[in-house]
């Protein structure tokens, strides 16, 4: 009796097995289609990438938000997973403007899943843009376009950095193969060196073609009076270059973005009408360039965080703000320091130094930043938005760190990262 029963009770257990395993896959493609289909997102909150809302949810279909409405008013029906969040808020996936993603080798995966949806990476590799659709988005420029030995090949190198061009015929055709690979946005350094405090400056104290004096900066630093700092000057592409430049990437619907560090670069990218500032400038700018600026609609890439020990980056930010100029969130993820994900200190910095209202912050970090790069509806949740959407446990309003943390993280209307429950 007891021999038999040994006998049998495997192959019982194999019958069992045999009988519930189709409807256990079955049950887990029923999740999927769930969650690829459509999704009620309910919470105490939700930034719809322009203001706060309370007392709404959020519905996605097929990828896209299709409905943000009272959750009565919400037209759904049983196919739907529903996600009540409680006490959380829902917000757009924050977008990062200033990326060096692949070139550091930082995992897309751990920046997506700490709540960044999207990036744009740039001085790398240029591919054509992916993700969105349970990926990181990634969108890209490709390698810099500077002067012969210019920056940052004096430090970094060229390959997959940087490309030198000696004329207007070689830069447009540069241009017109960066787009043809993929390129989102085109890049250009106009760096001479020489930045109190600036990261890049560290690299080349050493050696020289010209000198800088700490005292004729144009800024005060604390060691300025009592330190002279002898700093390479590099090559920087003349204003005919960079026009011609951004003649072509304009010909092809593409912005032109430059790395600008003082009021040379800045001079030379206003003249030339480059789009955008890759930094908020590491010295002090003049007044007069930064209204320049703003009649051109130049937007500015905060990276405070990265330079903050800059000498001129707190009078630059709040100069500019103070006159009307928009700035956009980066942080420059890879950079030393910052993470791989939300960085809860470049918003606090758009709060503090530039003086930002902390609605201004977050728009900064998602419509307005979509609305940049030209995707339409892009870091919004209205409908037929792309369903990249981030929760928090709380009101993030009144804490920024706690967007470092995100609860839930969703690219493309698939959940990516769930800490609050499993969806009915």
């Amino acid at each position: 009796m007891n021999q038999k029963m040994t006998l049998t009770f495997p192959l019982r257990i194999m019958l069992f097995l045999i009988i519930i395993w189709p409807f256990f896959f079955t049950a887990l493609a029923v999740a999927q289609e769930k969650q690829d289909s459509s999704l009620l997102l309910h919470a105490a909150r939700v930034f719809d990438g322009e203001t706060v809302k309370t007392g709404v949810s959020v519905l996605v279909v097929g990828g896209k938000v299709a409905q943000i409405l009272p959750r009565e008013a919400i037209n759904t029906d049983d196919r739907a997973a529903v996600l009540d969040l409680g006490d959380a808020t829902i917000l757009p996936g924050l977008i990062e403007l200033h990326a060096h993603l692949t070139y550091r080798k930082v995992p897309a995966d751990i920046v997506l899943r700490h709540g960044i949806t999207t990036i744009r990476d740039l001085g790398g590799p240029v591919h054509q843009p992916y993700g969105g659709d349970g990926n990181l988005r990634v969108l890209t420029s490709g390698p810099i376009i500077t002067a012969p030995d210019g920056y940052p090949i004096a430090v970094l190198g060229a390959t997959d950095i940087a490309i030198a061009v000696t004329d207007e015929e070689q830069a447009r055709a540069t241009v017109r193969r960066l787009i043809s690979e993929g390129a989102a946005v085109i890049k250009v350094a106009l760096e001479p060196g020489g930045e109190v405090g600036a990261p890049w400056s560290a690299h080349h104290d050493h050696g020289h073609h010209g000198t800088h004096d700490a005292t004729h900066t144009g800024v005060h630093h604390p060691s300025a009076q009592h330190t002279t700092r002898t700093l390479t000057s590099w090559p920087v592409l003349s204003q005919s270059i960079v026009s011609a430049i951004v003649q072509e990437a304009h010909r092809h619907g593409r912005k032109v973005s430059a790395h600008v560090a003082e009021a040379t670069g800045a001079q030379i990218a206003l003249n030339a009408g480059v789009d955008e500032w890759a930094h908020l400038p590491c010295n002090h700018i003049p007044e007069p360039l930064l209204k320049q600026a703003i009649a051109q609609r130049v937007k500015i890439i905060s990276t405070m965080d990265t330079l903050s020990k800059c000498a001129g980056i707190a009078a630059n930010a709040a100069a500019w703000t103070t006159l009307g100029g928009e700035l956009l969130y980066g942080a420059e993820i890879a950079h030393p320091d910052i993470p791989w994900g939300i960085d809860a200190q470049e918003l606090l910095y758009l709060m503090q130094t530039a003086n930002m209202h902390v609605l201004d912050v977050l728009r900064a970090a998602t419509a307005k930043a979509g609305h940049h790069l030209g995707i339409p509806m892009l870091g919004s949740l209205q409908p037929g938005a792309p369903a990249d959407i981030i929760a928090v446990a709380g009101n993030p309003l009144l804490d920024l760190k706690r967007l470092e943390y995100p609860g839930l993280v969703i690219s493309g209307g698939r959940i990516i990262v769930n800490h609050f429950g499993i969806p009915d």
